[in-house]
């Protein structure tokens, strides 16, 4: 049996960069304290084949989140696949769907910020003895 799901490549860097976070819950948890509902359209696409989560920013802006553990930045030069369908596949599949016409788009210096602080959380304390 086969599926109606369809998916194609999207150029990144000209309308949004897409920052690529692992694993999918860190990206989760970003998400949560940046307190961005999937209602409210901002374009999160989920890829659990690879355990990624992908948030669509300003082009030109992603380099903000660069560097972080698990973070790693498409703009000019790559590519995302994006479900054309309303759910998508395994491999990409959307979280929170674009609304009709321009779709807000994440901050990246305010998603950076929540990612550090997870990645913070996230390291063994050191023993202060």
């Amino acid at each position: 049996m086969r599926g109606d799901d369809r998916t194609r490549w999207a150029a990144c860097g000209r309308t949004w960069d897409a920052v690529a976070i692992a694993p999918i819950a860190r990206g989760l948890d970003a998400l949560v304290a940046l307190r961005i509902s999937p209602r409210r359209g901002y374009p999160v696409l989920a890829d659990f084949i690879r355990d990624r989560l992908y948030v669509l920013v300003p082009p030109g802006t992603g380099s903000a989140a660069a560097g972080l553990p698990g973070v790693r930045v498409l703009s000019d030069g790559h590519q995302l696949l994006l479900p054309e369908t309303e759910d998508g596949t395994p491999a990409a599949h959307w979280i929170s769907a674009p609304r009709d016409g321009a779709a807000p788009l994440v901050r990246p210096d305010r998603l950076a910020h929540h990612l550090r602080a997870l990645v913070r959380a996230d390291q063994p304390k050191a023993d202060p003895s």
